[in-house]
């Protein structure tokens, strides 16, 4: 039996009811919740520092705050509580998923909130903490909809459900960029110019509303088939099962080759990661304004990930997982050259808009097939903690690197840089190769 669908040919199934799919409930309940997922990520950092400066917040401050975002990295930490503690009452009424989903949405609800109620040009310290209750309730989230989603089918269907969880995610992430400017520019008063806390008391206000579309999907769903835990006969046997099982099950069952999956997880994404800390500094530097940026890069890029994330999941279940991993690994390095060949042209509009639609299509059908491709390797078992181990894992190393990334530009300029990120994506190809070549004794989907 191979490690997931690589060396199998696909049963073949006719288009129509490949796309038919993604009108499945489960699906549908993914793209809702994915929207739940995708709201809270800018509005503790994007958006949140856009609100600060405008509040006279210095930028020494703004990036120290940016640390709130570790709760993302670090959530495996917590992660086996999600994935084995009951909550009282709570899990008798909703099931075990459904409950820490929905006290999760309830922590970021309640943070927004809070952070519209205080003004950081009278209290900083308050907004921060909202901020925190935002992060950690949302990296919460995300372990539970990573068990909730995994629970919700076999492997054959999830690069759909990646895909329809991405569509939501990232059409929550225009609202809580571009709409919650939008909406906080039109509550601004009538001739009024500057900083004006109530119109951002508004807009996140707004915010915290969008997020009951996500308590709604909740309550209305039903909980995956609940698998029954054994009593623990003590705390040790209690912690064993809650941390130490979930590690040991995922090394007993791919031995050595847990290492080469552990590669493959911590250097998929690296290209697109260390090119995108230098991203927004090349824009400007390159003399494209602020709605050109926003307009081509937030909304049409937005877009055309949607796109890639779509034909992503769609084409994981005619061809297989590993060859669209494969072939997302070589476009999205590929794409980094389009970067390469941009930077010598200056400010040129109708190239920008060609080189961010290649880079963001190939970012979705990556981002489609590597999260299915991650979704393979969790045992249901242990899904919540396993998969939030693989998903801390990804961002660990490509964010120490892209941590130098300017200091690479100012040294060798942005042509040679965008050519090293291409290059950083060439030892990937060599281990999606390899690992598609992995066998084990069995699946935890059998």
């Amino acid at each position: 039996m191979t490690l997931n669908d690589s060396s199998a040919t696909p049963k073949p199934v006719g288009w129509l009811a490949t796309l038919k799919v993604y009108l499945e409930p489960a699906s549908l309940r993914m793209l809702l919740l994915g929207f739940s997922a995708g709201l809270p990520l800018l509005l503790v950092l994007g958006t949140l520092s856009f609100w600060l400066r405008e509040a006279g917040i210095d930028r020494t401050t703004i990036g120290y705050l940016s640390w709130v975002g570790l709760a993302y990295a670090f959530k495996w930490v917590w992660a086996p509580l999600v994935d084995r503690l009951p909550i009282p009452l709570l899990t008798r009424w909703l099931g075990r998923r459904r409950s820490w989903l929905l006290l999760s949405q309830l922590a970021i609800l309640t943070g927004l909130v809070a952070m519209s109620f205080n003004d950081p040009q009278v209290a900083l310290a308050p907004v921060v903490w909202g901020a925190l209750a935002v992060a950690f309730g949302s990296a919460t989230q995300d372990i539970a909809l990573d068990a909730f989603r995994i629970e919700s089918a076999d492997v054959d269907r999830q690069a759909a459900l990646a895909a329809s969880y991405q569509t939501g995610y990232r059409l929550a992430m225009i609202w809580a960029g571009a709409g919650v400017l939008w909406v906080a520019a039109r509550a601004q008063p009538d001739g009024v110019l500057g900083y004006q806390q109530s119109a951002w008391q508004t807009a996140y206000l707004v915010m915290a509303a969008s997020m009951l579309l996500g308590v709604l999907t909740v309550l209305l769903s039903d909980e995956p088939l609940r698998r029954v835990l054994p009593p623990s006969k003590n705390l040790t046997d209690w912690l064993h099962g809650a941390l130490v099982a979930p590690f040991a099950d995922f090394l007993s069952r791919f031995g050595w080759q847990a290492a080469l999956i552990l590669a493959l997880i911590a250097t998929y994404r690296i290209s697109d990661v260390v090119m995108g800390i230098m991203a927004n500094p090349f824009y400007v530097d390159m003399g494209y304004s602020k709605d050109e940026v926003a307009a081509v890069t937030k909304v049409f890029g937005v877009i055309m990930t949607l796109v890639g994330a779509f034909v992503g999941g769609v084409l994981s279940m005619r061809l297989g997982v590993m060859r669209v991993l494969m072939l997302g690994a070589v476009l999205s390095a590929a794409s980094n050259l389009l970067f390469a060949y941009l930077s010598t042209l200056g400010h040129d509009l109708s190239w920008l808009i060609v080189v961010i639609s290649a880079d963001n299509l190939a970012g979705g059908m990556a981002s489609a097939a590597f999260i299915a491709y991650l979704s393979s390797l969790t045992n249901v078992a242990y899904s919540a903690t396993q998969y939030a181990l693989f998903s801390s894992m990804m961002l660990l190393l490509p964010k120490f690197l892209a941590g130098y990334s300017g200091r690479y530009v100012d040294s060798f300029g942005y042509p040679s840089f965008f050519v090293a990120t291409a290059l950083l994506g060439v030892p990937v190809l060599l281990l999606v190769w390899l690992a598609s070549r992995l066998k084990v004794a069995s699946s935890p989907y059998e």
